[in-house]
């Protein structure tokens, strides 16, 4: 009857029918082969008729019966994770079962996760521990837990969801809807993730709000355990009421000590996480959104190297040339690097964000602070600190790639640069190991973070050389050509002020197009360093003006510094000139000099091979494009002898004059690929200059 009835899908009918059935013969093994088929439709994620049908039948029992039919079939299950989804339909339908079976579940699954010795935290059982079975213990207030075991509870879910929420999108899929929604790529917007946990079902692997359920976990586990806190407040808020607790962790006894360290601890644990999750994944989104984030420009933070043109203590009448194109009222706005301070670095430096690269630039710098200041908290006490130190290494954080990029940015933040250059090698090691995929258009140079942040680094610290050293090593991801006339819209100081501080920090594009010009400011700070001192070093000084084209007119004032410092010498030898100096207005310069107006200066900068230099001589003006030098590498070093001329002959006076004219006809070359291909060139030359 009951076949016939089920057949026919009457419900009713077949309800009663199936009761009968159950207290009649409850231990036959057709009524329990049924009892699966129904059971197992309930735990079933799909929409079919035949599995409506089979839920609705269940229902027609009696509250008593539904009990005891699943936990029947939960004892006939053997498999871990059935048992545990099969508990789960008793104690979401009948809460009161909660407290005779909810920790024994949660247990249980904890248990299973270390015997299946899983490798992540974001696994099938944890993942039912956390988000089904947790929320069901401490929300059930006749489950009475002691403190030390909601803790516990609490560590477990915490390390779930910050794990769940931060991992990689190159391991990971992508995050659902995220190619449609803008929004979603935002880290305060996203819900949920769309991913299949092992051993779960697509919906059931879905958790809306991570963020959220967390906050909410430690919210409920404060209360029963007494906590002074509020969690309705801003993360801010949050953070300035663990503050005022942690003043009083050492006046309270034992029970008290350890219930409000607790508190600090982990309030100020998930206030950081969160807070530098959301940074980093706003300067690297690629690390979670994978392809998803091919338009978003990655940023990486850099010391401001905007004032390396800037020099106010040029005398401008010492040389001035009356057919001279430069602009000599223009105001000079950027300080001189000499007299920066590296070590001198305050809490509150400024970053500056190009606002077209980050839209959200003020909540990304505020969950910068919020991470900054979480951290230094959980320093401040020794009791804080070694709890916080225990929950790291039980996490394994020191593999976390997202967290390591914080920790870098946040020490370079604080002007540790010797701290920031040995988390940059973690980082590096962590980048190797993670073998991150290309995103699409930005070739390998996102991955090259570590480099420019290096060179940044031993630029602060003064160690000149091992940045021109990074430099040159990331010249070589260049991807070329770039358009020397691409700026950034910077921010530039609008007063004319001694006083005035430029921005100390920068989130800069982490694209060719953006690091390549920082690149080249880097270089022209180290050789300006020994370019424009008493010591008389050509050399140096020919690499400052090759690097001064960059972002011509900026560097005018420099540039006639250096034209000075030549007259006073009476003579420069620079063979590189003619490979790499492309600037009219210096070319005109230099023609200048030659003059007897210009002082006739005894300019040596023809190579010694000779190679611009050729045997019948061209037409007067200038030359033509089939007339091009072909360039080659200098093979000029720091100790070579003046060789090309002892005293002016007339041959090399008409090989200079060729040689320039030539020069003029290269005007029109991309200054980007000229200077990349002198950092490629000359690179053993240049570390040598700074040896």
């Amino acid at each position: 009857m009951y076949t016939i009835e089920r057949n026919a899908e009457r419900t009713s009918s077949a309800g009663r029918l199936l009761y009968d059935i159950f207290v009649n013969f409850p231990d036959q093994p057709v009524v329990w082969r049924e009892i699966s088929v129904i059971t197992s439709a309930l735990r079933n994620d799909s929409q079919d008729k035949q599995t409506q049908f089979l839920r609705g039948l269940f229902e027609t029992l009696p509250g008593r019966i539904q009990c005891e039919m699943l936990l029947k079939a939960t004892e006939q299950c053997f498999n871990t994770l059935e048992r545990a989804e099969m508990l789960l339909l008793l104690l979401r339908r009948f809460p009161d079962s909660v407290v005779q079976h909810g920790v024994g579940l949660g247990e249980s699954l904890l248990e299973a996760e270390n015997i299946e010795d899983q490798e992540s935290p974001v696994n099938c059982y944890r993942k039912l521990f956390v988000c089904d079975v947790l929320p069901l213990i401490v929300n059930n207030p006749d489950v009475r837990l002691p403190a030390a075991l909601l803790y516990k509870y609490l560590n477990k879910a915490a390390e779930f969801y910050i794990n769940y929420v931060t991992r990689s999108a190159l391991v990971e899929n992508q995050y659902q809807g995220a190619q449609d929604t803008p929004d979603l790529l935002s880290p305060s917007k996203r819900s949920s993730q769309k991913c299949v946990i092992e051993g779960l079902t697509e919906k059931s692997s879905q958790i809306m709000d991570p963020w959220e359920q967390v906050f909410k976990i430690l919210s409920v586990v404060g209360v029963r355990c007494e906590w002074q806190m509020d969690m309705s407040r801003s993360f801010g808020d949050i953070l300035l009421k663990m503050k005022d607790v942690s003043r009083y962790i050492g006046n309270y006894d034992n029970e008290a000590h350890t219930k409000y360290k607790t508190q600090v601890v982990y309030s100020t644990v998930l206030v950081f996480f969160k807070n530098a999750f959301q940074y980093v994944s706003s300067i690297q989104p690629s690390l979670f959104q994978g392809p998803n984030a091919a338009n978003q420009t990655p940023l990486v933070l850099l010391e401001d190297v905007s004032s390396v043109y800037g020099d106010t203590d040029i005398d401008r009448s010492k040389h001035v040339h009356k057919k001279r194109k430069l602009a000599e009222g223009r105001e000079k706005t950027m300080q001189s690097s000499d007299d920066e301070d590296p070590s001198g670095k305050g809490r509150n430096r400024h970053i500056a964000i190009p606002a077209a690269e980050l839209p959200n630039s003020a909540e990304v710098l505020e969950s910068f602070r919020l991470a900054r200041e979480s951290w230094e908290l959980l320093h401040s006490l020794e009791p804080l600190d070694k709890e916080f130190t225990r929950i790291c290494v039980s996490w394994k954080t020191d593999s976390w790639l997202w967290l390591r990029i914080f920790l870098t940015d946040m020490t370079l933040y604080q002007g540790q640069y010797k701290k920031a250059i040995a988390s940059l090698h973690h980082l590096a090691a962590l980048q190797g190991s993670h073998s991150p995929q290309q995103i699409p258009g930005q070739g390998p140079l996102e991955n090259q973070r570590a480099l420019i942040q290096l060179a940044t680094c031993h630029f602060a610290l003064g160690e000149y050389r091992f940045t021109c050293e990074k430099v040159l090593d990331l010249m070589c991801y260049m991807a070329l050509p770039i358009q020397e006339g691409t700026k950034l819209q910077e921010e530039q100081p609008k007063l004319k002020s001694k006083f005035r501080k430029v921005s100390e920090l920068k989130l800069w594009p982490c694209t060719s197009a953006a690091i390549m010009p920082y690149c080249l400011r880097l270089l022209l700070a180290c050789f300006k360093l020994r370019a424009f001192t008493d010591h008389r070093d050509d050399i140096a000084l020919g690499h400052a003006i090759v690097l001064l084209q960059h972002e011509w007119p900026r560097g005018e004032s420099l540039f006639l510094k250096a034209i000075n410092k030549i007259c006073q010498q009476g003579n420069f030898q620079y063979e590189n000139f003619f490979n790499y100096v492309t600037n009219i207005d210096m070319l005109e310069e230099f023609a200048y000099l030659r003059t007897q107006e210009g002082g006739k200066i005894n300019l040596e900068l023809l190579p010694n091979q000779g190679i611009l230099i050729k045997t019948s001589s061209p037409p007067l003006g200038l030359l033509q494009q089939e007339f091009l030098p072909v360039l080659q590498p200098s093979v000029q070093t720091a100790d070579r002898h003046h060789t090309v001329t002892r005293g002016i002959t007339k041959g090399v006076k008409e090989d200079f004059r060729l040689a320039m004219e030539r020069q003029v006809s290269r005007c029109r070359e991309n200054l980007m690929t000229v200077l990349h291909r002198f950092c490629i060139n000359e690179k053993v030359l240049l570390l040598q200059t700074l040896a």
